[in-house]
C-alpha cells in the first residue's frame, strides 16, 4: 500500500477523536472478560491502548509502518505489541476478542476481505468474539462526501487546504480521492483509498463462511437495532 503523509497521520486523533464507536468496543472487551484482543487496522492505536489492563494481552496490527510508528509512541504504548502488518501478521492466540473500528472492514478489497476472516478464525478460540463496523451501503453515505471547493484549516503543521473526489468505480465500490494542500510548504499531495459497501447479509455469509456465527447487527452505539435506513451495521460474530 502506499502509505500515509506523517502530516496526515498527525491529525488522525482530531479527525476521529475518542467517542461512543470507542465506548462499545472497550464495553464489549470487559463484558466478554477478554484476555487477548486483536485491534487490527488500529491505526494510531488511539481506541488500542485503552483496552490496556493487567492480566490482559492487547496486539495492536496495521499495514500502515506511519501509523504503527505513531502508535508505538503514544502513551500507554509499552502495554501493547504493535504489529506492522494485515491479519497474516497477527500473532497466534488463542484471543478472545478481534475487532476492526472506524470502518477498517471497508478498506479491504474483496479477496483479501475473505482471507481476513479467515486469518482471524485461525487465531481466534472457540467462543471468541469479532466485532466490527461497516456503512450501510442503502444510505450511499459517499454520495454526500464529494467536495468541489477545497476547504481550509488551521493544524500544527500549518494551514491545510482539502477537497474530496469520489466516485463509485463499480457497484457498492468507492475511490476517494483525498486532496491535500500545505499551503505554507506548498505540498501538495492526492491520497487515494477504496472503500467497498457490502450488504448485511454479505457480511452474514461471508462471516458464516469463515466459521463464525453472527450473533447481533446492531444499527448504532446504544446496540440500536439495524433498520433498513441505519448509518452503520455493527457486526458481533462467535467464532464455532
Amino acid at each position: 500500500m502506499t502509505d500515509y503523509d506523517p502530516r496526515i497521520v498527525d491529525l488522525y486523533d482530531v479527525d476521529n477523536p475518542d467517542g461512543p464507536d470507542h465506548d462499545y468496543y472497550r464495553a464489549l472487551a470487559d463484558s466478554t472478560n477478554a484476555l487477548s484482543i486483536v485491534d487490527l487496522g488500529c491505526g494510531t492505536g488511539l481506541l488500542t491502548v485503552t483496552f490496556a489492563r493487567r492480566g490482559r494481552r492487547v496486539i495492536g496490527a496495521d499495514p500502515s509502518a506511519a501509523m504503527i510508528a505513531y502508535a508505538r509512541n503514544r502513551s500507554g504504548a509499552e502495554h501493547v505489541e504493535w504489529v506492522h502488518g494485515d491479519s497474516s501478521a497477527v500473532p497466534a492466540g488463542p484471543h478472545d476478542l478481534a475487532v476492526m473500528t472506524g470502518n477498517v472492514a471497508q478498506h479491504i478489497p474483496d479477496g483479501a476481505w475473505q482471507r481476513t476472516l479467515a486469518d482471524l478464525a485461525s487465531v481466534l478460540r472457540p467462543g471468541a468474539v469479532l466485532a466490527f463496523e461497516s456503512r450501510n451501503p442503502d444510505v450511499r453515505a459517499w454520495e454526500q462526501w464529494a467536495t468541489e471547493v477545497a476547504s481550509s484549516r488551521q493544524t500544527m503543521h500549518g494551514e491545510l487546504r482539502e477537497r474530496e473526489e469520489i466516485t463509485e468505480i463499480e457497484p457498492g465500490v468507492v475511490e476517494m480521492l483525498a486532496h491535500n494542500e500545505f499551503v505554507e510548504t506548498g505540498d501538495r499531495f492526492v491520497e487515494r483509498m477504496v472503500l467497498t459497501f457490502r450488504s448485511r447479509e454479505a457480511v452474514e455469509r461471508e462471516l458464516q463462511s469463515a466459521g463464525f456465527e453472527v450473533r447481533a447487527v446492531h444499527g448504532g452505539w446504544q446496540g440500536e437495532p439495524f433498520e433498513a435506513d441505519s448509518r452503520i451495521m455493527v457486526f458481533e460474530a462467535v467464532r464455532s
